[in-house]
């Protein structure tokens, strides 16, 4: 069954940009494994610190090794210390 994410990310005020960067980098390496439908990062329009990323699977299992990939591991390392929050990662299924 198809698997979307929705990751919410909150910068901590001065690190907007390497929040920016982080994602950035981390689209093209994750829109190139098998398992992964799509891919895109956003920056909410009100809240300048506020970023999301969505993306859809194959599966569950496709998203599960992509979180132990070496991309993957290395953004959440980066991000985590630049964020005020734990990592908020939603893994949802379409109901319409």
């Amino acid at each position: 069954m198809e698997l979307f994410i929705f990751a919410r990310f909150h910068a901590r005020p001065g690190n907007e940009r390497a929040v920016a960067e982080a994602l950035s980098d981390v689209l093209a390496p994750s829109s190139e494994e098998a398992g992964c439908l799509s891919i895109q990062a956003f920056r909410s329009i009100r809240d300048p610190q506020l970023f999301y990323i969505h993306s859809r699977w194959k599966d569950e299992a496709a998203f599960e090794y992509h979180a132990v990939l070496p991309h993957t591991v290395r953004f959440v390392e980066r991000v985590e210390p630049l964020i005020d929050h734990p990592l908020d990662v939603t893994r949802a299924e379409r109901i319409g």
